[in-house]
Parts: structure tokens; C-alpha cells; sequence
């Protein structure tokens, strides 16, 4: 079925914009999305994020520009393309009058085909619904509801899935569950577009992450590359006492805050490729200083901005240009 599965994009996006009326929800956005990757989408409410999954799933129609899966145009193909995706929507959607049971054998009926009693079973225990598998769907917990969503989506072992925010309204060791299973998806060679409000989630699982704003994609990068170029690495420096504010002025030129009243933080960055080593490094003018003044320091600890400072600060800067 797949055309060309050694391709190097499973997706391809090419100019797509979506309009409702003067609203433009999609803005001229291009995208390719990797075989076998994790790609995080992220954007605020309204950036466009869920309209665009809309337009590549078959959803939303009518829209400008082109969109492939595995080589299949999703207007021309739609047959095809639509076999090839499985999709959990951020709103739950079950079948009220049937059991868990019967809702995903009818759902592997969608698709021609009916599945064994082995995969359904495979799937709710998974998913931690075994015990749930002759109940009702209407009487599950919201929880519940969102991991049948996931099974669903599944049942017809589509190549790429769409995960809109998955794990909305979920309870954390759910969540920690799925989050494992997207991995385990992804080693067996399932492609993920995920969206989520919970950044960390997209931290913790993505290869690649796009952020949208205002309909239009800011950014598309590795994440380990996004969080070098944006990511601030700073060292707070536990101090036995409170800060001297004037021991501040001794070290001019550093990037020094206080946090509370005990705490130093520097700021640093990373050296640049191929620039010469300082004979100094601002952490090591600091602790020599410190001691020169016979400042006690209790503890030293290193760290990093979060992929979510990183995802605010390019938002905010696309929307200051705007205006």
C-alpha cells in the first residue's frame, strides 16, 4: 500500500492554508515528518495546531495547498491516506450503547477488517481496561474513555498517529503509562504527531518539535537543538548566609541574580564552536571570589531553562512582531 516507505518524509505538508472567512486558521505552513519520529506540535489555544491535524486527517476540506502520506495526496488518495492514519481527537468520542469489547471490534470493522479476540485483548490490557473489556463505555471514567480513544485509533495498525492532546484531564501514573506507550509505538516503527498543553510531555518524548502561533510555524527543530540555541544554563550557588548585596558589584560583567535571599545564579552560555576557552570561567571567577571573601557556601547546583520557557519565549516574540 505504502508507496515508498524508504522515503525520507512519511508526511509531507506543502503551502497549506485554511480560511474561515476573514479567520485564517492555517497560514501557509510546510512541513515534513520523518518516519519512526516523535514530532511534537505546539502552539496556544487557537494557533492553528488541531485545524492542520484536521487538514492532513481528512477532517477539514477545502483547504490551499498540498498534503501527502507515504506518497498518497489526502485529497486525491483519500481511501488510502485515511487507512494509513489512526487518529485520538481531543474530544472523547466513544459508542454509548455498546461494551468496550464491541466498540473496538466494530471500530477494526471501519476498516474492513475484524479483529481477533487476541489483538482486542492485547490492546485493553495495554491500556489497563481489561477488567473494563464487558462494560459499557458510557459508565468509564473520563481516564478510562481517553485510553479506549487510544485503542480505537489503533485497532487498524495505521503507520502515523495523531495524538491530540492525549492526556487531557488524565491522572499522572496514566499518564506516565502512555507516555511509555508512545515510546514503545515509536521503537515498533509507529510515526507520532503529538499536541499537548503539558510541555514537559513534549520534552520527554519528542524528537523533533514544531511550534505554531497564530496559524504560521515559528519554529521546526531537533529538540536537543532547541534546547541549546534557547536554553539558558545557569549554577545557583547556595550561600551559608543572606547575599551581600554589595559582594554583587565584585563581580562585574557576570550574569548574576539573587534568588530569595541565600541563592546566587549564573547565567551562562555555551561556548561557541571553535571559540578559545577562557583562561577563567564565570563559575570558576565566582567560587574564587566567594572564598576570597569567606562567603561559606552550602551547595551547588547546575541546571537548564525547560523546553516550556523556550516554547514561551518564541511565541512571545512571534506575537510582538505581529503587532
Amino acid at each position: 500500500m505504502v508507496k515508498s516507505f524508504d522515503d525520507p518524509n512519511l508526511v509531507s505538508i506543502r503551502g497549506v492554508s485554511k480560511r474561515y472567512g476573514d479567520l485564517v486558521a492555517v497560514d501557509d505552513v510546510s512541513l515534513e515528518i520523518c518516519p519512526g519520529e516523535i514530532f511534537a506540535l505546539l502552539g496556544p489555544n487557537g494557533a492553528g495546531k488541531t485545524t492542520l491535524i484536521g487538514c492532513v486527517t481528512g477532517l477539514v476540506a477545502d483547504f490551499e495547498g498540498e498534503i501527502s502520506v507515504a506518497g498518497y495526496d489526502v485529497k486525491r488518495d483519500y481511501r488510502v491516506t485515511r487507512r494509513l492514519i489512526g487518529l485520538v481527537p481531543q474530544e472523547l468520542n466513544y459508542d454509548a450503547f455498546f461494551t468496550v469489547r464491541q466498540g473496538l471490534e466494530f471500530q477494526g470493522g471501519y476498516y474492513g477488517e475484524w479483529p481477533s479476540r487476541a489483538k482486542v485483548d492485547g490492546l485493553l490490557e495495554a491500556f489497563s481496561l481489561g477488567d473494563k473489556a464487558e462494560a459499557n463505555s458510557r459508565w468509564l471514567s473520563g481516564g478510562m474513555k481517553r485510553r479506549l480513544m487510544i485503542c480505537k485509533a489503533l485497532m487498524h495498525d495505521p503507520v502515523m498517529l495523531f495524538l491530540d492532546e492525549p492526556t487531557a484531564g488524565v491522572d499522572v501514573e496514566l499518564r506516565d503509562e502512555l507516555w511509555q506507550y508512545v515510546r514503545d509505538l515509536r521503537d515498533r516503527g509507529t510515526t507520532i504527531l503529538l499536541t499537548t498543553h503539558y510541555i514537559e510531555e513534549a520534552q520527554k518524548l519528542a524528537d523533533r518539535v514544531g511550534i505554531i502561533n497564530r496559524g504560521r510555524l515559528v519554529r521546526v527543530d531537533a529538540r536537543e537543538r532547541l534546547m541549546r540555541e534557547f536554553g539558558q544554563r545557569h549554577v545557583d550557588v547556595k550561600l551559608a548566609g543572606p547575599v551581600d548585596k554589595a559582594l554583587l558589584g565584585k563581580f562585574e560583567g557576570l550574569e548574576l541574580s539573587v534568588i530569595g535571599d541565600r541563592v546566587l545564579r549564573l547565567v551562562f552560555h555555551e561556548q561557541a564552536e571553535g571559540e578559545v576557552r577562557a583562561a577563567v570561567t564565570p563559575l570558576e571567577r565566582l567560587l574564587k571570589g566567594l572564598l576570597e571573601e569567606e562567603v561559606g557556601i552550602e551547595a551547588i547546583e547546575g541546571g537548564q531553562s525547560s523546553l516550556e520557557v523556550i516554547f514561551r519565549q518564541l511565541v512571545q516574540s512571534d506575537s510582538r512582531e505581529a503587532k
